[in-house]
């Protein structure tokens, strides 16, 4: 038996996370990491704005999108996801290029933490200065 069901991948990041993204054809449902996300659900920005994709490009409820993302917090991993979101999307059909870059969701957000220097308090605070 050959079932020939068309996905496309695309690997996102933001800040320290990484996802992987797959995008299937089916009925509009968004996994990440083996979980359904759900009206409900605490992440509603992650999905509002993939919802918001699919309606820029007019193929709502038309894939499915299954992603594995690991690193980084909550904000990162919705950037990472949207990220290979958007190049999975790009591998399925690149005549969608132009709406997506219209809306600046083709460049990656290269904005990291930067370091903790010694003999200072973080990355660009210093010790408060003691006279005596």
């Amino acid at each position: 038996m050959n079932i020939n069901i068309q996905r496309f991948y695309g690997t996102g990041r933001r800040k320290t996370s990484s996802a992987r993204v797959w995008l299937l054809e089916g009925n509009g449902r968004v996994t990440v990491n083996k979980k359904e996300m759900t009206d409900k659900d605490t992440h509603r920005m992650l999905l509002n704005d993939i919802i918001h994709i699919f309606g820029l490009l007019e193929i709502k409820n038309k894939f499915n999108v299954v992603a594995t993302v690991k690193g980084g917090g909550v904000s990162g991993q919705a950037g990472a996801i949207i990220n290979g979101l958007v190049k999975a999307i790009l591998n399925c059909n690149v005549n969608y290029k132009p709406v997506l870059k219209k809306h600046n969701l083709t460049t990656r957000d290269s904005r990291i933490v930067e370091r903790k220097k010694y003999g200072q308090a973080g990355a660009r605070k210093k010790f408060q200065y003691s006279k005596r």
